[in-house]
């Protein structure tokens, strides 16, 4: 993002109590669905993240390691840093297929919803840009610049201490009036804003998340291990998925929503009124035959604009022979996985092997059950 330089002597007349209800408006005006102030120390914070990383549950993210300082000290991440707004997004796509309906029938592939539509990287950044514009405008220049999950920020914590929600059991952020079904984007800044305040927990004695994770990830309320969850094994683990957690990632192809599915609060939850965010190629509820059919022409055609880019074409025909490996056994699956058999990666190559014998099992314990006599 553009950075203007700073002008803080040229400022004296600035009335930032009326500028920071402006920003508000701005921010309403530009699709972002809260937004709040918030200073930059982060010492608890800096603490959680130094024992995760200690304990190694980052797993292979070794960029949380590398830049760990810097997350936890927004003046060291943008030098004249005073302030933080944090503003909020709603992804919810409200067209898209049921989940837990999609979740149950092992025929279909289940993607996040945050990751059906365009990524939201570039769409945020933009317009958190269109915003320091608007207050250049009015006040003149100043020191700025913009992140969307695209630099090492605490972006939780600042915006929990922007009053924009507390961090759940299951590490993600919660509003009272709008669940987690939300992106995050920041603008550090050189003004000297009123800040807000951070509000209370309000998880309560709930345990949900905790409970229906299917990898048991959620290794206690706020910590996750990383290395268990499907999100990080689908999405950012680049090698081979452990044997032991393929039966656990079902049919979740890009990321999981369980945690989030089952949280109270997410009654509350708003559809996004982004047109950009609605489910592109069927993928809400598609048929996983289909997709791992796809080459690697089809698959940078139909994911070009789109986070599932992340998971690179070899990874997403891994998570796609897990998924099929756990189907049900039909003569379709075994087909659709024998011709990726001698696919020239590696890696498709081992997970494929391992979803043909679990069909293969499978399809013996059917063959078991047709012949057992009847009583």
């Amino acid at each position: 993002m553009s950075e203007t330089a700073s002008a803080a002597g040229s400022r004296s007349g600035i009335d930032y109590a009326a500028l920071r209800q402006r920003i508000d408006g701005w921010a309403r005006e530009l699709g972002f669905a809260g937004t709040g102030v918030s200073g930059i120390d982060l010492p608890e914070d800096a603490l959680h993240l130094r024992g995760w990383l200690a304990r190694g549950e980052h797993g292979e993210m070794a960029y949380m390691a590398r830049h760990a300082a810097l997350r936890s000290d927004p003046a060291a991440l943008h030098v004249g840093t005073l302030r933080v707004i944090s503003v909020r997004m709603h992804y919810w796509p409200a067209p898209a297929a049921e989940p837990w309906g999609v979740l149950r029938d092992g025929r279909r592939g289940y993607i996040a919803r945050y990751a059906l539509g365009r990524d939201y990287h570039g769409l945020m950044r933009k317009r958190l840009q269109k915003l320091a514009d608007r207050i250049a405008a009015a006040i003149g220049p100043f020191g700025y610049r913009a992140f969307v999950d695209s630099a090492p920020v605490l972006e939780k914590a600042l915006a929990r201490n922007a009053g924009l929600g507390w961090i759940g059991k299951h590490t993600l952020l919660l509003a009272r009036d709008a669940g987690s079904y939300f992106f995050l984007g920041e603008l550090f800044t050189d003004l000297p804003l009123p800040v807000d305040t951070a509000p209370g927990e309000h998880c309560g004695s709930c345990t949900r998340c905790i409970e229906i994770c299917p990898t048991r990830a959620i290794v206690a309320p706020r910590r996750l291990d990383a290395r268990r969850c499907i999100a990080y094994l689908t999405i950012e683990h680049k090698g081979s998925i452990p044997e032991d957690l393929r039966p656990a990632l079902g049919n979740r192809i890009f990321g999981c929503d369980d945690c989030q599915l089952v949280c109270p609060w997410n009654r509350y939850a708003r559809a996004s009124e982004v047109p950009d965010f609605a489910p592109r190629h069927g993928l809400d509820a598609p048929l996983l035959v289909e997709l791992i059919a796809w080459d690697e022409a089809a698959w940078n055609t139909r994911t070009e604009g789109m986070a599932l880019r992340r998971a690179g074409y070899a990874g997403w025909l891994r998570n796609l022979a897990v998924a099929l490996g756990n189907a049900p056994h039909t003569p379709a699956v075994t087909q659709a996985l024998a011709a990726r058999a001698q696919h020239p990666h590696a890696l498709v190559r081992e997970h494929v092997a391992w979803a043909l014998a679990q069909q293969q099992r499978k399809a013996g314990d059917q063959g078991s059950s047709s012949e057992a006599p009847t009583v």
